[in-house]
């Protein structure tokens, strides 16, 4: 397949997180046929049950391109136009995922080797494959890692802290509620008390930002609600302790917070020739932990239609990510990195 009719072949497998396996079969099928013919290697990494990694390599990998295979809900298909290929995934990274093949293709007309393509479950949700690619390295020195930068090289990426909020009230009838309760008013409460939290700000990261993603509770109108929830993510330009000690006094025993996510806030470096960008998202970089290599984020795609009804990717962009994921293999497989000051 081209890259066009590979992003959109890939953007019509669902692949919510948790139900990544057909997209998974799906690669690891389509690099098989690729490494028989060019003398390389595809393995699943087993990361839960019925859920894997897909890593592809050729010769010792130097350099590994890498993204993720899910996506979050709700699903819609693909379709194009002149400009654009649309549909869940297209942008965040269906559309990288084949970009990176096509560089792989493109490196293999070359004749080059010492380069992996690694394709991971669960970054839209707490990173699992990630992790469990980080405790099976192969040597990487380098790990290009791909997320809709508009094919810029960034410099910083926020960090994300996510809680998981729990209330508990006592039930009784709405027409009695001094007999009751209410674990709903509790909980906006609380939260309202962790929207004042004072967060932090940095001269390149920018302001951090907290978002109330999900709220549940309640059975019905007419009763006392014992029960709500919340999830919320706080996109950190800074450390995270002290959010975190402050999420604690904010919510003073009036609920349960369970940490969910805590990973740190990056600095990275550029690339020579590429133009540069600072994201306010989080990635699977700090995940991998180093274990595969020094780490570059870039890809096609604007972030601002990920994660949207509108989710799209210019095909401008795709063509262009390819030559330059390629070039950016080329160079740090060639050893002739040097860091841009």
């Amino acid at each position: 397949m081209n890259v066009f009719d590979l992003t959109r072949a890939l953007v019509d497998i669902e692949s919510v997180t948790n139900a990544e396996k057909r997209v998974g079969e799906f690669l690891f099928s389509y690099l098989s046929q690729l490494a028989q013919r060019d003398g390389g290697k595809v393995e699943r990494m087993e990361v839960e049950p019925e859920r894997f990694n897909v890593l592809a390599y050729w010769g010792e990998p130097v350099v590994t391109l890498s993204t993720h295979m899910d996506t979050v809900p709700p699903f819609f298909a693909s379709r194009d136009d002149e400009e654009h290929i649309w549909g869940r995934g297209a942008c965040d990274a269906k559309g990288i995922i084949a970009a990176m093949i096509g560089a792989a293709e493109k490196l293999l007309a070359a004749r080059a080797k010492n380069f992996g393509l690694l394709f991971v479950v669960g970054e839209e949700r707490n990173g699992v494959g990630a992790q469990a690619a980080a405790k099976k390295a192969r040597g990487s020195r380098y790990l290009i890692n791909g997320e809709p930068t508009e094919n810029k090289i960034a410099l910083g990426a926020k960090g994300a802290l996510r809680y998981q909020v729990t209330a508990r009230g006592r039930l009784a009838h709405s027409a009695y509620p001094e007999l009751g309760e209410s674990a709903i008013e509790k909980l906006l409460d609380v939260l309202q008390d962790l929207r004042a939290i004072r967060l932090p700000e940095d001269e390149l990261l920018g302001r951090s930002t907290l978002n109330i993603g999900t709220i549940t509770g309640g059975r019905a109108p007419n009763v006392i609600a014992d029960l709500a929830q919340a999830e919320i993510m706080f996109r950190l330009a800074g450390r995270a302790e002290p959010v975190a000690a402050a999420v604690e006094q904010a919510v003073a025993g009036r609920a349960e917070v369970q940490q969910k996510v805590n990973t740190p806030a990056q600095r990275l470096e550029g690339f020579s020739g590429l133009p540069t960008t600072v994201v306010s998202f989080t990635t699977d970089i700090p995940s991998f932990a180093g274990s595969w290599g020094k780490p570059f984020l870039i890809g096609p795609g604007s972030i601002n239609v990920a994660h949207t009804a509108e989710e799209r990717i210019s095909k401008r962009e795709l063509m262009e990510a390819v030559d330059i994921y390629a070039r950016m293999a080329t160079t740090l497989i060639a050893g002739e990195f040097k860091k841009v000051r």
